[in-house]
């Protein structure tokens, strides 16, 4: 018992800091870097996204007890979240929240019977550079926010999905990258439970595909 009280009062500074930084990072915000291609072109592989934990609630530190409900995540959030279905942690945007009713024919969306706003192709489409030359990027207005997505320049059985209904307390969850992206389609609905924070911007990137080279653009990029 005395080695241990030496041990605290000898890194008592360095102790706190530690602990306080975990507390940080579990309930406040956090960073995650990411593995895998579906949420292209808005995030890349290699980024570091910066992820606002209590953009939706606060949480008991550690766990996903939520103690204060600070708000629910709306159409357009990047959210974060601890699939069971899928067992990990995802990050894909929120397509239908609780009620809605969504469809999607040849990568065309519908949301309560409205078909979503998207760019002629003669303006918005061009080829995707990269391992994925000849892919298709194409404007996605979702309300008021804009963003782009991806779309694969062959068959792939995953541009289409009958309307359903959004349940109580579920979202629908797709990622940019349509044709290649495990997400509500393959999981289902994502229980607000699961969601853990939104994703804001790019801290910093890696390029894997370069010796691990920092990507100086997309530092501090706005997602």
């Amino acid at each position: 018992m005395g080695k241990v009280l030496q041990l605290w009062r000898d890194n008592r500074g360095i102790l706190v800091f530690l602990s306080l930084m975990f507390v940080f990072r579990s309930a406040v915000a956090d960073w995650n870097d990411v593995p895998s291609g579906s949420m292209q072109p808005t995030i890349e592989i290699g980024d570091r996204i910066l992820v606002n934990k209590m953009a939706y609630d606060l949480r008991l530190p550690f766990t996903t007890v939520s103690l204060i409900k600070r708000a629910d995540p709306q159409r357009g959030d990047i959210v974060i979240f601890l699939s069971e279905a899928a067992g990990n942690r995802l990050v894909k945007r929120v397509i239908g929240v609780p009620g809605d009713v969504v469809a999607m024919q040849h990568n065309v969306l519908s949301i309560n019977g409205e078909q979503l706003v998207y760019n002629q192709p003669d303006v918005a489409v061009k080829a995707y550079s990269g391992s994925d030359e000849g892919s298709q990027l194409l404007s996605e207005q979702l309300g008021n926010i804009t963003h782009t997505v991806k779309l694969a320049s062959f068959a792939t059985g995953r541009d289409s999905f009958n309307a359903v209904k959004v349940p109580a307390g579920h979202y629908l969850v797709l990622g940019d990258n349509r044709d290649n992206s495990a997400d509500s389609r393959v999981i289902g609905f994502v229980p607000r439970n699961e969601i853990v924070g939104r994703a804001g911007k790019v801290l910093f990137s890696l390029d894997y595909d370069n010796y691990y080279l920092p990507r100086s653009e997309r530092f501090f990029a706005a997602l």
